[in-house]
């Protein structure tokens, strides 16, 4: 099984575009070659996932209509929703200021968790100290 440092592989050139030079260029990777994106639904801000994109995996997340992920433990590209059915239909993207992350507003369709939950952070609580209300 690949390692989580294992580098993605390359697209095929034949395969068609690759990412636009200007978004490449902004963009930040870690070692392995891969940015963060969040992915939020578009219409109530509630976040729903985390996963990693290479530039491959942008590409078609920006160019499909369809979030398109880069798997570290598979070492491959998938698409949500190609098994489950619970689809992410990209309604916006942005980068972040310093370019090491992307967050990817969808429209999601069922549970955006692999364990059924509609996101991946549903009953997953730590316990925390807060601070102070900052409208005061």
């Amino acid at each position: 099984m690949p390692s989580q440092t294992d580098t993605p592989p390359a697209p095929d050139s034949s395969a068609g575009p690759t990412l636009d030079p200007q978004i490449a260029g902004a963009l930040k990777r870690d070692p392995a070659g891969l940015v963060a994106a969040v992915i939020q639904q578009h219409d109530s801000g509630e976040v729903l996932m985390l996963g990693w994109m290479d530039d491959e995996a942008v590409r078609r997340t920006l160019t499909t209509g369809r979030v398109t992920f880069f798997s570290r433990s598979r070492n491959a590209y998938w698409r949500k929703g190609d098994t489950s059915g619970h689809v992410q239909w990209v309604k916006s993207a942005a980068i972040d200021c310093d370019g090491d992350a992307l967050l990817i507003r969808v429209d999601q369709v069922g549970a955006a968790c692999h364990t059924g939950t509609r996101t991946c952070f549903d009953g997953r609580d730590l316990d925390v100290v807060t601070g102070p209300d900052s409208s005061h």
